[in-house]
């Protein structure tokens, strides 16, 4: 079990990268002799390790940063079928996986990943005692505590303690949370947004899903459900949506809305680059559906960007180019939509994602709670 101050340290090292233990006793507020044994027991039970050498005025320093083979993670996605299980490190790196067949019995999901971790673990020696944690990413709302699942359409949840379930069978403390959340955590901590206090993250795909930090920290609400633009109107009366209302982002501008309009079209697009080649061979409906769909999705990020003031704008995709008709609609409508004094002043970055990313996401929501504790706001 980490102490508060020990925890501490390892966000600051998460977040800066390798420090000497003077710069962390500098940034701490500790005295040399404190951050010296502070420093010194994590490096005797591994969680640390030396770096480089630093040379300058004085004597040289030995930079610390985190031992990526310290701890290990199991990373769940509810999101496919079957259900992909990652064995993670403290790095991000996946060194093991497998996959379940989903259910939407929590009590065969649970059974599930406890029958699949002798195989997910057999591949290193010393993972079944360095695990120390399972996070699982699934669509739907998450209760503050990471414990319940409060509703999930996709699996057709309502109030359901996963976590507890799991963590029952397994033995091992267990996190659950929102895909998109899972995926802002994993940036914050291994990828894109790792020196980034204040940040959204909007995930496209087959749904859109939305997630924020705020101060170095993943803002969930009250209850939740912060970052939900899927399911804002943006085409009031508009098409029908799974939520059960009416005119929703995800109705008009996700990756399954796009193909459900191609179809409707009359079009053969099975992806995002199919239907940027019908349009730029100027066909007409093609045309029309991405610049119906990029101003949507560019209008959201306006109001993103209106009510949060972020300092980056991170869109993760799994299909195809930005660098089409679609990208340059979502960028103009995101300067038509947004105040003059914030047109451009928000770096709005693309990151072309793999299937892994769910996975992963949760893997680091079990190492997120690992290094900080629990993010309850």
């Amino acid at each position: 079990m980490l102490t508060s101050s020990q925890r501490q340290l390892l966000r600051v090292i998460s977040e800066s990268g390798p420090l000497s233990r003077t710069e962390m006793a500098n940034i701490l507020g500790l005295s040399k002799g404190a951050m010296s044994g502070l420093a010194r027991d994590l490096l005797d039970r591994g969680v640390l390790h030396e770096t480089e050498t630093i040379y300058g005025q004085g004597r040289p320093s030995i930079r610390l940063d985190l031992h990526p083979e310290c701890a290990f993670f199991v990373g769940v996605s509810l999101l496919e079928d079957p259900a992909p299980m990652i064995l993670g490190d403290l790095n991000g790196g996946i060194i093991a996986r497998c996959a379940m067949p989903l259910s939407r019995d929590p009590e065969v999901i649970a059974n599930a990943i406890a029958e699949g971790l002798p195989a997910l673990l057999g591949s290193r020696p010393d993972a079944k005692e360095k695990l120390s944690g399972i996070g699982v990413a699934l669509s739907g709302f998450v209760d503050e505590t990471q414990a319940n699942c409060v509703k999930s359409t996709l699996l057709g949840w309502q109030d359901v303690p996963l976590a507890r379930i799991i963590r029952e069978r397994t033995g091992i403390e267990t996190f659950i949370e929102n895909d998109a959340k899972a995926v802002a955590v994993s940036e914050k901590l291994f990828g894109s947004a790792r020196e980034v206090q204040n940040f959204s993250v909007v995930s496209l795909g087959d749904g859109i899903g939305c997630a924020h930090f705020i101060e170095g920290r993943l803002y969930r609400g009250n209850h939740g459900g912060a970052g939900e633009i899927a399911h804002c109107t943006i085409e009031p009366g508009g098409a029908p949506c799974r939520c059960g209302k009416r005119g929703c982002l995800d109705t008009v501008a996700s990756m399954k809305a796009i193909k459900e309009m191609s179809r409707a079209e009359g079009l053969e697009c099975t992806s995002l680059s199919d239907i940027e080649h019908q349009a730029s061979a100027g066909n007409a409906a093609a045309i029309r559906i991405l610049h119906r769909a990029g101003s949507a999705l560019g209008l959201a990020i306006a109001h993103l960007i209106q009510m949060n003031d972020p300092g980056l704008i991170l869109i993760t995709h799994l299909e195809g180019s930005f660098d089409g008709l679609f990208g340059t609609v979502v960028q103009q409508a995101v300067e038509m939509n947004v105040l003059p004094r914030y047109a451009g002043q928000t770096p709005i970055r693309i990151k072309r994602v793999d299937s892994d990313i769910w996975a992963r996401g949760a893997a680091s929501i079990a190492a997120h709670n690992f290094l900080i504790g629990p993010n309850v706001n």
